[in-house]
């Protein structure tokens, strides 16, 4: 037997002897507890668990049971919670910062949601917008034309849905700053708030001014390249990448400048008033 050979079969050798048995004296066994133990941990998790799931449920029937502020549907506690989230919204927003635009290619025609304020016939002809200021007072009566003749922008922009869901549309039409100024002579953009209303005032939305005077705020009378029908707001509706679409309008009625925060649809049945995105 040669030097190579003897090498191999002592290895062979030490490698066959099995398993460490330093490595398998060190290795613990496994920990058990008597049925005692056991069942004793298993009532403490389960009272601990019981009395979590009755306190969350009596919290929660304690913010039902709340009454609502005068005209609103929720709570005062979660009024409070919305009214936080819209005053750090409203903080971040910043006036050259414009959303996301996108390519035509991605574009299609919005699909129909909500028929708030569109329910009732209407003559497009007849049609006519009313602006009013803070106390009610008609400033002015605007026909679709007089909308037309502003400079016409148009933005492909994501439309979003409280619903969640979203779609990428083409919107165009005269930019809400533009009509503003219209009545600068009123100091409609110095006021802190607009309110938009249908003509039939089914339908109502409130518009922090900034959001209104927004680059990105239209006053839309086309939509995927050709003009609003019925069922998306003709004449003329709301189109902004800034807010959610319960904020969108459609078939303005009335507009009005003022200081008081306006009625809004959506926020007076538990929605937050500002919807900002």
């Amino acid at each position: 037997m040669n030097d190579d050979q003897n090498n191999n079969s002592t290895h062979d050798s030490t490698r066959n002897n099995g398993p460490d048995m330093t490595e398998t004296m060190n290795e613990e066994a496994p920990k058990t507890i008597s049925e005692a133990e056991f069942y004793r941990k298993s009532r403490r998790s389960f009272l601990v668990g019981g009395v979590t799931a009755a306190a969350t449920a009596f919290g929660y029937r304690g913010l039902l049971n709340q009454e609502a502020a005068p005209g609103d549907n929720i709570p005062t506690t979660l009024r409070s919670g919305l009214e936080w989230n819209e005053d750090v919204w409203s903080r971040l927003f910043r006036e050259g910062h414009t959303a996301p635009t996108y390519s035509p290619s991605q574009s299609s025609v919005l699909r129909v949601n909500g028929r708030h304020g569109i329910r009732s016939d209407i003559d497009l002809d007849a049609w006519e917008l009313q602006v009013q200021g803070p106390d009610g007072e008609v400033w002015g009566t605007h026909q679709l034309s007089d909308i037309q003749a502003l400079d016409r922008h148009e933005m492909i922009i994501e439309h979003k849905c409280v619903e969640g869901w979203s779609q990428i549309t083409t919107w165009a039409g005269a930019r809400f700053s533009d009509f503003a100024d219209l009545y600068s002579d009123q100091g409609a953009a110095d006021h802190k708030f607009v309110s938009f209303v249908t003509p039939d005032e089914d339908y109502f939305v409130g518009f922090d001014m900034p959001s209104a005077l927004h680059e990105q705020t239209l006053l839309a009378y086309d939509m995927h390249g050709g003009p609003l029908d019925l069922d998306h707001g003709a004449p003329l509706r709301l189109a902004t990448p800034l807010k959610y679409g319960i904020k969108h309008i459609k078939r303005i009625g009335s507009i009005q400048f003022t200081n008081e925060q306006p009625a809004d649809f959506w926020a007076s049945r538990g929605y937050s008033w500002y919807a900002g995105l």
